[in-house]
């Protein structure tokens, strides 16, 4: 070998060690373990199963990601995830259209979501009768009192050629539905079915039950979802695919394991075992609304989410008007074979 060919043999192999190290080096910098703050909606629930599942599985970890989970203060977890003291956190389309449908609108955007139906509805006493809207005349309904709610309530009772100008409105201070109920405190309330319904049948108390998407499927909108700040997202797009491919996995392993992600999840929040019965339930309940019909997690069905944020905007409950597809995306989920 000349000296000239030796020269560029040597050359080429000490630019290919320059390139290779400069790749593992690139590739040790996209590995690099990142922070995240979920920020929870209420405190610890089956809703939230799929992270805590993901979480002691490993799969946040696998992803390079040192994931918590904190309580929201009192004003939720929209403030906290706009202010970027948060990446990620638990809201709802509903909650959400308040936060980006005001003036100075929340930068927020839901990439996914917990449930693909909403099971909220309203719950009663059975002895009482009160099976559809317009049976909730002449009855006291415990209500918080906020406008979307009441505008909810008042067009599934016009749905029901019921008048709803005859339902006695009370102030909603509950923190436990089916003693309520027990205790007449109310006659009728606003329930998440997945927990008070499924409380209902754990404790053996007969109800009246109907939700609101059978009245109208407006009203099924997606609740709970998962949000980021949009600037976040928009500057850490890598970062947030790894989280929602982490709990897409989460919330995939639950939907066909309802009994033992349900152990996780009291493993993991020890002030949950004195409802160990609920939460098993509930688990059951809820793991059969984590996918889509093919098997996705977190799919937001863009007809849906606009129909809904449609008749928010007819009825004038938001400041300005929600623009088409205002609020959520999709695209940091995993592709369905992943």
């Amino acid at each position: 070998m000349n000296k000239v060919v030796r020269r560029i043999s040597l050359t080429i192999a000490l630019l290919s060690s320059v390139l290779f190290l400069a790749s593992c080096g690139s590739k040790k910098d996209s590995a690099k373990t990142k922070d995240i703050t979920v920020v929870l909606d209420w405190t610890p629930n089956t809703n939230h199963t799929g992270l805590y599942v993901a979480k002691e599985k490993g799969y946040f970890k696998k992803e390079h990601l040192n994931v918590k989970f904190v309580q929201p203060p009192k004003d939720g977890a929209e403030q906290v995830v706009a202010s970027g003291k948060a990446q990620f956190g638990i809201s709802a389309q509903d909650t959400q259209a308040d936060a980006i449908g005001r003036e100075n609108s929340l930068p927020i955007t839901s990439v996914g979501a917990i449930l693909q139906h909403n099971t909220s509805g309203i719950m009663s006493r059975k002895a009482d009768n009160i099976k559809s809207p317009k049976d909730m005349q002449g009855k006291r309904y415990a209500t918080w009192n906020l406008p979307t709610e009441q505008a909810i309530i008042k067009q599934v009772v016009k749905d029901d050629h019921g008048d709803y100008s005859k339902i006695k409105k009370i102030p909603n201070n509950i923190t436990d539905e089916v003693a309520a109920l027990k205790a007449h405190q109310t006659d009728d309330l606003w329930i998440f079915y997945g927990w008070a319904g499924i409380n209902a049948e754990v404790k053996k108390f007969p109800t009246n039950y109907f939700s609101f998407r059978s009245i109208n499927d407006t009203f099924d909108y997606y609740t709970p979802t998962i949000i980021s700040n949009t600037s976040y997202l928009k500057n850490n797009p890598d970062v947030a695919k790894r989280f929602m491919k982490a709990t897409a996995k989460g919330y995939t392993y639950a939907a066909k394991n309802p009994r033992s992600s349900a152990k996780i999840l009291l493993d993991s929040v020890s002030e949950l075992k004195s409802n160990e019965k609920l939460i098993y339930a509930s688990q059951n309940y809820l793991s059969k609304y984590y996918l889509t019909k093919s098997g996705q997690f977190g799919a937001i069905d863009e007809k849906r989410w606009n129909k809904f944020y449609s008749w928010l905007d007819d009825h004038k409950l938001v400041d300005q008007k929600l623009a088409h597809n205002a609020g959520f995306t999709n695209q940091y989920l995993p592709k369905e074979d992943q």
